[in-house]
């Protein structure tokens, strides 16, 4: 009897384990989600708007950061610290939009002087242009008892030779310098724009389409890069945004900080986004595009034209507000 019973617990127990591996087989197997985990950063502070008034900047920049400590995000913007001039003189009023970004308890990092391109610019000038870029931005760091530690390139420009790009994260190094790479790119700079100029003509019909559009794009965006990030890894990196310091964020960064967390993230400051394993992967990148971290790596493994496709598309309609005809 125990004989019978013990080959029926066997029989059962092979015949489930059987079921159990059919359904992993056909993809329907329960997976466990890995926590996602993403740090927010902001170039081009203290704004980039077609509204340079002083008044209009404090409130954009009273909103977004509105937005983003609410959500306890724990972001770091990238300062160019040619907006901090009136009539070449450093304005301690639009310094004063900076303070805010420290007093909010988030980080700042340097982003050149002027915005100038590594890709075309005399590799000593640019080095120049980021000494001269940290002066306001490190002594307002001070006062807190930091320094700057990270330095974004603009257009994501990393130089057109390795010798240069090279030469430049040996300067950067030297001055305790570590550079921010972005993973997920977009293009939300032309939403800004074209809601921008809805907002200049008053065109609040299109403000609202323009904002209901950028959200679906921005999760579009997320989809693509980590699936891609899932190709190449293994395994979903703790990713980097890419964002603008602007009025469409201002206005609209709650909802893009909602999308993020449905779809499981947790926000993270950069320096722990860094210690994720693939950001010592080898970048051997020097072309035109300012593309982001993830195709760099990809191009340096040798990845083929099929990885990089179905990347989503900017909207016609986006393009055509914005003034822009292509990305």
């Amino acid at each position: 009897m125990k004989s019978k019973t013990f080959a029926m617990a066997a029989f059962a127990f092979l015949l489930a384990a059987s079921f159990a591996a059919n359904v992993q087989s056909q993809g329907r197997a329960p997976q466990k989600q890995a926590r996602r985990e993403v740090a927010v950063t902001f170039d081009d502070l203290p704004v980039v708007s077609t509204r340079r008034d002083l008044k209009s900047q404090r409130e954009i920049t009273a909103r977004l950061l509105k937005s983003i400590t609410s959500k306890r995000v724990p972001a770091i913007g990238f300062v160019n610290e040619n907006k901090l001039l009136s009539d070449g003189k450093r304005d301690e009023s639009r310094v004063a939009l900076l303070r805010m970004w420290i007093d909010a308890g988030l980080e700042l990092g340097n982003h050149t002087f002027s915005h100038i391109d590594l890709n075309t610019t005399p590799l000593a000038e640019f080095q120049d242009d980021v000494i001269r870029g940290e002066e306001a931005t490190a002594q307002l760091l001070a006062e807190k008892g930091k320094k700057p530690r990270y330095f974004r390139h603009p257009y994501l420009h990393t130089g057109r030779d390795f010798e240069t790009k090279q030469r430049f994260e040996e300067f950067l190094a030297g001055r305790g310098y570590t550079v921010a790479p972005v993973t997920i790119d977009n293009s939300e700079w032309i939403f800004a724009r074209a809601y921008d100029r809805a907002i200049e003509n008053g065109d609040r019909r299109s403000m609202k389409r323009i904002a209901e559009a950028y959200i679906p794009y921005l999760e579009k965006k997320f989809e693509y890069f980590e699936k891609q990030s899932a190709v190449l890894f293994g395994y979903e990196i703790k990713q980097v945004l890419l964002l603008h310091a602007n009025a469409l964020n201002a206005d609209h960064f709650d909802d893009l900080a909602r999308m993020m967390k449905r779809r499981g993230y947790a926000f993270i400051t950069l320096e722990e986004a860094l210690k994720d394993e693939a950001y010592r992967s080898a970048d051997t990148y020097t072309g035109a595009g300012g593309i982001t971290w993830l195709h760099r790596w990809a191009i340096t493994k040798g990845m083929k034209g099929e990885f990089f496709r179905g990347e989503p598309a900017t909207p016609d309609f986006i393009l055509k507000l914005a003034g822009v005809t292509s990305e």
